[in-house]
């Protein structure tokens, strides 16, 4: 028997994997004959001797078996014997901790012949969901504003978001979490951060740009890394931009997009502030100021002061 598990919620993927091992555990089983493999480290003949070797107990093995896309040939090898594995009495979980590519010859074998789930990334109800099960789980109450907010700070990371859930349930105890707890506690995605800076140059306030991006600077972030949120930023605003210009509402550009909500509620202000042309020319010199920073033209600080004095 085979059983698949993959997607690019690596959180989730991970929580049913230890409760497929722990239910095991738990059947009354030795131990003796739960095994993990990492098909990077071995072949896949390795991998298959492990079905030759007959149990003291004769119990069911189930074998662990990762990174099974990681190699050419170990793949071509599954696929042949795939058939053969499913037929037998133990059990193989092939894990994967994100998403595999769909077009493999193994991907799609494993679909059509084996038991298998999907992680993928939660958004919109299915994120809230989660997280109010979370906070119930711990016996915490959270307000709806407050969650909202929490989710457009942490975002759909599954293990951020846990660890932030922990940290307010442990912090208000027997109180309602409300939006105040979440502005205290809780530290915005730098995504949320550099929006702030958008918006500062948007508005002309070059100034409060500048000491948004030396924040960031002081606090340790990499100024290529910063300079790519922007140029993400900027080029949110001129997809938002365009669509906007075609005359679309805001509902038809978050369908059209594929942005998320709350990004396009938030570029569609600050993309008014732009024309096209100008979104256009501050996008390109973006890529200008990442080429001369990579070639050391420039020291890449003074090259994020010297471009947002530019703007």
């Amino acid at each position: 028997m085979i059983i698949f598990l993959y997607g690019q919620d690596s959180y989730r993927s991970k929580q049913k994997l230890d409760e497929i091992v722990l239910h095991y555990k738990d059947s009354g089983k030795s131990g003796l004959n739960l095994i993990s493999l990492d098909a990077k480290d071995v072949s896949f003949s390795d991998f298959y001797d492990n079905f030759k070797i007959s149990s003291m107990f004769a119990e069911k093995k189930l074998i662990i078996l990762k990174n099974v896309f990681a190699g050419r040939n170990f793949q071509e090898d599954f696929v042949q014997e795939v058939k053969n594995i499913e037929s037998l009495k133990d059990v193989v979980l092939v894990y994967e901790n994100e998403g595999p590519d769909a077009r493999l010859k193994l991907f799609k074998t494993l679909l059509k012949s084996c038991k298998c789930q999907e992680f993928a990334p939660l958004a919109g109800a299915g994120l809230k969901k989660w997280a109010q099960e979370e906070f119930q789980k711990l016996g915490q109450k959270i307000n709806l504003d407050a969650l909202d907010l929490l989710l457009n700070y942490a975002g759909n990371d599954l293990w951020r978001l846990s660890g932030e859930i922990n940290k307010l349930a442990n912090y208000k105890t027997s109180a309602v979490i409300k939006k105040e707890d979440i502005e205290l506690h809780v530290r915005p995605r730098i995504e949320l951060d550099i929006f702030k800076t958008i918006d500062a140059l948007a508005a002309k306030n070059k100034k409060q740009a500048l000491a948004l991006l030396h924040k960031h600077l002081d606090g340790g972030e990499v100024p290529l890394y910063l300079l790519s949120m922007i140029a993400y930023q900027f080029k949110n605003l001129l997809v938002v931009k365009e669509l906007a210009q075609q005359g679309l509402m805001y509902a038809s550009i978050v369908k059209k997009s594929g942005l998320h909500p709350f990004v396009v509620k938030k570029t569609y202000y600050a993309c008014n502030q732009f024309s096209f042309e100008e979104l256009k020319k501050i996008y390109q010199k973006i890529f200008q100021v990442d080429l001369d920073i990579k070639t050391g033209k420039i020291e890449a600080e003074t090259a994020l002061d010297i471009f947002v004095a530019s703007i």
